[in-house]
């Protein structure tokens, strides 16, 4: 491999990391509003758990939901800069390729040509950062949430 085609590669690939790692944080940053103004309303009107419970798996459901079609954005951008490139001839073995690199799984029999090898892996340290950021704030919505199925936290204490 020529020391251009690497640098490009490289170039392509951390670029790409910038901008799928401000999509995900932006995605997960308007998600984190929006959960703040549900809980704030749960708290407040101080429901039963039959009604606390259902809409607590409901939104975790939709967080998973709305973090699954992130993932599959930011991974439709990587496939399309791989057909730009020329690394795919298409569209079905890029997506394919790339959804295996995100996930870390690789897709059987697609190799991307050694000039464009490099962006391959760093698409998989992407993807795993990008599904490390997705299970962290699943994880921290869950801990905010959690008080809400307990009867004595949900209740004002009574002095």
């Amino acid at each position: 491999m020529d020391i251009h085609s690497e640098n490009t590669s490289w170039m392509w690939g951390v670029s790409l990391i910038v901008l799928t790692v401000t999509i995900h944080v932006t995605g997960v940053v308007s998600l984190a509003l929006a959960m703040i103004r549900i809980r704030l309303r749960l708290q407040v009107r101080h429901l039963g758990l039959l009604y606390v419970m259902p809409t607590v798996i409901g939104v975790i459901a939709v967080i998973g939901l709305l973090l699954t079609v992130l993932h599959m954005m930011e991974a439709a951008i990587w496939a399309t800069s791989y057909l730009w490139l020329g690394a795919f001839d298409s569209s079905s073995n890029a997506i394919l390729f790339s959804l295996g690199s995100m996930t870390t799984v690789v897709a059987p029999g697609l190799v991307l040509p050694r000039p464009r090898q490099v962006m391959g892996v760093l698409e998989a340290a992407n993807g795993a950062l990008l599904f490390g950021i997705s299970t962290a704030y699943i994880f921290g919505v869950m801990q905010v949430y959690w008080p809400l199925l307990h009867p004595r936290d949900r209740l004002p204490t009574e002095k």
